[in-house]
């Protein structure tokens, strides 16, 4: 009787081992289709000019084989005064991706000492970079700058 119950368990668990395997060649072959996705990469620089107003100029463009690990996902609870919103739309000015980039001009650092302290830097110049997986779709970018009631406008540019 104890034969036949081993028997019986081994059976089972034989099938469903085989049903497993299965599963894990068919994640093997979605991965393969997902290993085609890519990444973009927009960098940008941004600068005070002689009167103090802040200029971004787009530095490169770049796409990559890859797959994001996670997408940035934007609240809007997060935004602080001086972050920069990043809007990219299709053709017809639908969002596809919306990011927030802390203040690239008013970095904040932490140095140890005695004591951990925090430090706000006040820079003329910087630069800073998003990713994003690819899309055809994404046709234009634009930053605003959030200020205390408003957004700024400080940069556009179609594709």
């Amino acid at each position: 009787m104890i034969k036949l119950i081993s028997l019986l368990t081994v059976s089972v668990l034989f099938l469903c081992g085989t049903g497993y395997v299965k599963s894990q060649s068919q994640t093997v072959q979605k991965t393969g289709t997902q290993s085609e996705n890519q990444i973009s990469y927009f960098f940008f620089k941004i600068y005070k000019d002689s009167s103090g107003l802040e200029k971004i100029s787009l530095v490169e463009r770049k796409t990559v084989q890859g797959k994001m690990k996670s997408i940035p996902f934007f609240n809007a609870d997060e935004v602080k005064h001086g972050d920069l919103l990043v809007t990219l739309t299709d053709s017809r000015g639908k969002e596809i991706i919306r990011q927030n980039i802390e203040d690239p001009l008013n970095p904040e650092l932490e140095s140890f000492g005695d004591k951990m302290e925090r430090h706000k830097l006040k820079l003329n110049e910087s630069e800073f970079s998003i990713r994003f997986p690819y899309s055809e779709e994404i046709k234009s970018v634009k930053i605003e700058k959030i200020t205390d009631s408003t957004k700024q406008l400080l940069f556009t540019q179609n594709f």
